[in-house]
């Protein structure tokens, strides 16, 4: 049976399981899955080891079926290494990247473990080779076998509200209702909206769409028993301290109640916080950037080495794209675009030329594509736009020249979309978030549709991106983008 299979007969029988069975049901099913992709990692670092016959393996004297007894035995071990990671507890699981950044940890750990086993018990002798393919398979094939799950519990969660909590948002603010907007702009969250508490509002005004006032603060415990109450989602900025005092007092300790407080400034609270007490009072600041120290080398060292490969891969394709566009109409061949940076610094982005120099006079003459570029800042039928540039924009081409711009360091590979100044003002409060990070030449925006996305849209994306901003989203956006890329769907 495929997991697709499994996501068509599981939503079928919704009315049979409570909600407790539902994620037990999952649970399990995804210890069993790990338990064959675990399998399935030693079995091939077993034949690939001793095999296959490749040269670069050394002929030692080690006993072929003493890996087999160990995989046996390691099996169990590495199981209750990912349940110590929390991957089995899914408040921890179903959000991408972070999901796979504890299998990559718990697969280190399981294997730092072997090794000290080897030490601590010298008559166990393991095959370096066999250790090393075991630990990659192990994260790879755990990490596809998981990535095809989230797309089941993604389904299930849309379709039939499978693995989800009812959440309550308490509070009727701008912040409750940004968070309301942001969940139900996301059903994959896994939060089933159930309506807004206030205690100065009358029960049954909607306040968003489909979502209403469905009580009071002091009548928090018995809507949690009757309306199977979660998940409480706090807004800090609606209510006074002592109203908040008093939620903490009656759920803070709770075992069925996830009680969760918004930041209150939740505009500049992106790129995480760290607590510092300072004469036992416990004081709270925001770091400089989303990735800690390690991560930032790795993002800086991937953005060089991967914009200075690619450059040299597509030098032959650059200087034919110049010709290409000399030929093809007057006008210089590169396009200096006045876009914003990280912490609101200016700078030129660079791109191939793909309009007519002309181009504004065109579009002076038809009004209402002069108001569609106001709003969308895209025209999807641009008359400015040259033969050679339509090309070039359909496989974004045209972006190549901003491979520069990364070397300078005013841009990443991946981030939010560029945006001119004129731009930041439509992004109102979420501006803040934006100058937090340096824009990317691809991103979210690019594969999640492109062009033909809202402009709210990719608001959204880039604000998902940079909350969640880690170097795994950036390697899975990266592999997403060569087929967005070739497909050319969703650019002009």
């Amino acid at each position: 049976m495929t997991i697709a299979t499994l996501a068509r007969i599981l939503p079928q029988s919704r009315v049979l399981l409570s909600r407790k069975q539902q994620r037990l049901i999952f649970i399990l099913a995804l210890l069993f899955s790990d338990a064959v992709a675990l399998s399935l990692a030693f079995a091939f670092a077993y034949i690939v080891r001793f095999q296959s016959g490749l040269p670069f393996f050394e002929d030692a004297p080690i006993s072929r079926e003493t890996h087999l007894w160990l995989a046996a035995a390691l099996l169990p071990i590495w199981l209750i290494v990912f349940a110590f990671f929390q991957l089995y507890n899914l408040h921890y699981l179903l959000g991408g990247t972070q999901e796979y950044s504890r299998i990559f940890n718990a697969c280190s750990v399981a294997l730092t473990l072997l090794i000290l086993g080897t030490f601590l018990v010298p008559v166990i002798r393991v095959a370096r080779g066999w250790v090393a393919l075991a630990w990659i398979a192990a994260f790879l094939l755990v990490s596809l076998e998981r990535f095809l799950w989230r797309r089941v519990a993604y389904r299930l969660r849309v379709n039939r509200r499978w693995l989800t909590w009812r959440t309550l948002i308490i509070g009727t603010d701008e912040e409750a209702r940004a968070i309301a907007r942001q969940l139900f702009s996301m059903p994959t969250c896994g939060s089933e909206l159930v309506g807004f508490i206030d205690s100065h509002e009358p029960i049954g005004k909607m306040i968003e769409d489909n979502l209403a006032v469905v009580g009071s603060v002091e009548a928090l415990p018995s809507l949690v028993a009757t309306q199977q109450i979660e998940e409480m989602i706090v807004s800090t900025s609606a209510l006074p301290r002592r109203e908040m005092l008093d939620i903490f007092q009656m759920f803070g300790n709770s075992d069925q109640v996830e009680l969760r407080f918004s930041p209150g400034l939740f505009e500049i609270f992106t790129t995480g916080v760290r607590v510092k007490e300072l004469g036992s009072v416990p004081l709270v600041s925001m770091n400089k950037v989303r990735l800690d120290g390690i991560e930032t080398a790795i993002k800086t060292l991937t953005d060089y080495l991967g914009a200075l490969s690619l450059l040299l891969l597509f030098s032959p394709v650059f200087v034919l794209i110049v010709v290409l566009i000399k030929r093809d109409s007057p006008g210089p061949v590169f396009y200096r675009r006045r876009v914003i940076g990280r912490g609101g610094r200016a700078f030129n982005a660079y791109k191939f030329r793909t309009m007519y120099v002309e181009g504004n006079e065109m579009l002076a003459q038809d009004s209402e594509l002069a108001r569609q570029l106001a709003a969308n800042h895209k025209l999807k039928r641009d008359p400015r736009v040259t033969r050679v540039g339509k090309f070039l924009r359909r496989f974004s081409l045209d972006e190549i020249p901003q491979l520069l711009n990364v070397l300078s360091g005013q841009m990443s590979l991946v981030g939010p979309r560029m945006i001119a100044p004129e731009e930041v003002e439509k992004y109102g409060a979420w501006r803040w978030n934006l100058l937090t990070v340096k824009p990317g030449i691809t991103g979210l925006w690019q594969v999640k549709g492109r062009s033909d996305l809202s402009y709210d849209e990719r608001v959204r994306l880039d604000m998902y991106y940079i909350r969640n901003y880690t170097t795994w989203l950036d390697l899975q956006v990266l592999w997403q983008t060569i087929p967005v890329v070739l497909r050319g769907t969703g650019a002009y």
